[in-house]
């Protein structure tokens, strides 16, 4: 069988995102010899484009800085906002998510990665016990000039190409209408600067991410295929023993002594899977090779698959001129703004996460029309906040005339063009107005907790989510129910092994990332709860084969 072979390594990686690197780093930091492959021409995966945070309870720099948590409150935490979703989220799986932390932490430290904390950030749910604001880390941005002609195929330049930080975010949205977003844009604006003067060029959150992980794979002489997509995985007596990549048209079999590792992401990109396991299309925010193609190569190897019906959702809006989907974050939960569905009722909060407000719209559609919905503004809205979504796609006037937005000069007019109710939109808006008056959301709790609160006006009183929606000319834009990636796929056990359907594992196949079913179940505890596992993961998993017997 040994001629069969054109070459062999230790370790085959599948996926450049946060879980193929960081596999990649860890079997090649215990000396196992490396392969990388990716199968499009650009590496960083959903990672490179991502916010770049981690959640990460327990880690080594919040107890440096007197940050107190525990990996029994992220327990607790887990249990409780997760609660009992299968295997996927086993307290087995759950528990080696933790144990990995401050040793996936310690790593990359070790081989030049400069941690912070985004200190600012709440958990998801910080009303439920357990709960820590802080928890989320990220890069410190990277000088992206040693990756010298690796910046040329990085899709990370399609993300963040500036030195900003999670912390940054949250006070740059509203850097033109409070003192904090103010001082924050400064001292960003400050920073830029002094990183161009210094012949640097940074980047941050995903792209800090992404570039940071790939400097470290490069320093350690690991080679990274481009245009190399995994073709078939090769099995003897059922265990995985090596795999067929293309490339330039040539198929090649790679012998893997120690083992193959998916982390090729989810199948956001996949029409037909969307359609078959979501009922939707799928509008994501994720790159065009997330096919599923390494979970199908999985499953045709015997894996058992779990939550492909659920995605990272959120919502997200069409861009003009064809260019792709704007994710919508803070713009739907700082104040003069609410979302009706297709009717022109207002049916969730709209500063819950993001996953909870694309749950709440999927499941709204099931009786009432909501995909799309609308994002309903007056014009303090705009003059106040930033709206990344605008900027995306080439300003208002492209997004009017791409009918995806709509304007009035009154809340009727606007609800005509909105092809709604007059009078159902100006009830909506009404009875919301009266909840800005007092304070209180009392249809859905808006601006109860300090995640609601995180992006919010403090200027606004006396409920800093909620402004009345009273100031022409109105504003409509459609939003869908849009995503991250999908979290569904391949079931793997603690050490990231591929699990078939009868409970055993398949020997020599590992997975990581959204290539396999979320430890975090159908739910997001926190900022970075689809990075760090994913990392966790593909770390246990270069742990777990650099340990076995081929």
């Amino acid at each position: 069988m040994a001629d069969a072979w054109d070459e062999s390594v230790d370790v085959l990686v599948a996926g450049t995102g946060a879980a193929g690197l960081t596999a990649a780093i860890t079997a090649a930091d215990r000396g196992l010899r490396v392969l990388v492959v990716e199968s499009t021409p650009r590496w960083g995966g959903t990672t490179a484009i991502s916010g770049g945070g981690l959640w990460m309870p327990g880690n080594p720099l919040a107890r440096q800085e007197g940050f107190e948590d525990s990996a029994e409150d992220a327990l607790l935490y887990m249990r409780t906002v997760i609660g009992d979703v299968g295997p996927a989220s086993s307290v087995e799986r759950r528990q080696a998510f933790l144990d990995a932390v401050p040793e996936v932490y310690g790593l990359l430290e070790r081989l030049g990665a400069r941690w912070v904390r985004a200190a600012d950030y709440p958990d998801y749910y910080p009303d439920r016990p357990g709960a820590r604001i802080g928890r989320t880390l990220e890069f410190e941005p990277v000088d992206t000039e040693p990756l010298g002609a690796w910046m040329e195929t990085a899709r990370a330049k399609d993300g963040f190409p500036l030195p900003i930080k999670t912390d940054d975010v949250w006070l740059l949205a509203r850097a033109w209408s409070t003192p904090g977003g103010f001082a924050r844009g400064a001292r960003f604006a400050a920073r830029a600067v002094r990183s161009l003067l210094a012949g640097r060029r940074e980047f941050g959150m995903g792209g800090a991410l992404s570039t940071g992980l790939m400097r470290i794979v490069l320093d350690q002489k690991t080679p990274v295929r481009l245009r190399t997509p995994l073709v078939d995985l090769i099995q003897e007596d059922g265990a995985v023993v090596g795999a067929v990549v293309r490339r330039d048209g040539t198929h090649t079999r790679v012998r893997a002594e120690r083992g193959v590792v998916l982390a090729a992401g989810g199948f956001a990109a996949n029409s037909e899977w969307r359609q078959k396991h979501h009922g939707i299309p799928g509008w994501t925010s994720a790159p065009e090779g997330d096919l599923g193609t390494a979970i199908d190569l999985g499953r045709r190897a015997g894996a058992a698959l779990a939550l492909m019906d659920d995605a990272w959702w959120g919502a997200t809006v069409k861009l003009p001129e064809e260019r792709g989907h704007g994710f919508v974050l803070w713009e739907r939960s700082f104040p003069y703004s609410m979302v009706v569905d297709s009717t022109g009722v207002r049916y969730t909060n709209e500063s819950a996460s993001y996953v909870d407000f694309g749950h709440a719209m999927l499941e709204r559609d099931r009786t009432v029309p909501a995909v799309p919905s609308w994002l309903v503004t007056d014009a303090r809205h705009a003059r106040r906040y930033l709206r990344t979504y605008v900027l995306s796609g080439g300003g208002t006037k492209k997004f009017l005339a791409s009918g995806e937005m709509v304007r009035g000069r009154t809340v009727p007019e606007l609800a005509v063009r909105m092809g709604v109710d007059p009078r159902v939109l100006r009830d909506s808006v009404a009875r919301f107005n009266g909840f800005a008056r007092t304070g209180v959301d009392e249809d859905f709790g808006r601006g109860a907790t300090a995640y609601d609160r995180y992006y919010s006006d403090p200027g606004v009183t006396p409920n800093p989510n909620l402004g009345a929606i009273a100031k022409g000319p109105f504003t409509a834009v459609k939003l869908y129910p849009g995503d991250l990636g999908t979290k569904g796929g391949l079931l793997t056990d603690a050490d990231a092994r591929v699990v078939r359907e009868d409970g055993g594992v398949i020997p020599g196949l590992y997975a990581a990332g959204n290539t396999t079913a979320s430890v975090m179940g159908r739910t997001y505890p926190g900022a970075g709860a689809t990075i760090a596992p994913a990392m966790a993961f593909g770390y246990r998993a270069a742990a777990h084969l650099a340990g076995r017997v081929p």
